[in-house]
């Protein structure tokens, strides 16, 4: 369920009592572990953790009118959902972020980039805080641009000949009559 909230404010103003506070919750441990250069906001319709323009000017490849994603914080109609991009992208960090979750003894919900939970008691906010302070701007920028460069196509090599004989260059002179053929036969 993606809020039409214009700004954070506005989207925890919109949440009943008891889903704001497990947002506010999160959304703390998440600002007090953020690095500098990344910026709160809201962004696809939840509270949005991004590079901004001014520090990454290209924006997001799927949509260049947007800040670089970094992290989602979103409650949905019958769970909460916490985006950490910056996990998706680093496969050493996601099995450190696993491990920790697993070593706190809560289960862990996850697809790609987005941990799933029912209510804050099953969130290590330890885990969360540590793997949003791991990452900085330049090294989440770094892991970005190495997963989005379009894959370079190698040269096609030039047949070779053993031999090879300089073509004959073409007159640029018209020869009468010809001119008027070329011209019937590209009408035609």
């Amino acid at each position: 369920m993606q809020s039409k909230a214009k700004t954070v404010t506005e989207y925890l103003a919109e949440l009943p009592a008891e889903r704001r506070a497990v947002i506010q919750a999160l959304r703390k441990v998440i600002n007090d572990n953020l690095g500098e250069g990344f910026a709160e906001g809201m962004q696809y319709g939840m509270i949005g953790y991004y590079v901004p323009h001014s520090v990454f000017p290209p924006g997001y490849h799927c949509d260049p009118e947007q800040p670089l994603p970094f992290a989602g914080l979103a409650a949905q109609k019958n769970a909460y959902g916490l985006y950490l991009f910056g996990l998706y992208q680093n496969e050493a960090e996601l099995a450190r972020f696993r491990k920790a979750w697993a070593a706190s003894g809560n289960k862990l919900d996850m697809g790609k980039a987005c941990v799933r939970f029912k209510s804050l008691d099953s969130v290590p906010l330890n885990v969360v805080g540590e793997a949003i302070g791991r990452v900085t701007v330049a090294t989440y920028i770094a892991a970005y641009q190495a997963v989005t460069k379009p894959a370079q196509k190698p040269a096609k090599p030039r047949p070779t000949t053993a031999k090879s004989t300089p073509a004959k260059p073409e007159s640029t002179k018209a020869k009468p009559g010809k001119a008027k053929q070329s011209a019937a036969k590209t009408r035609a």
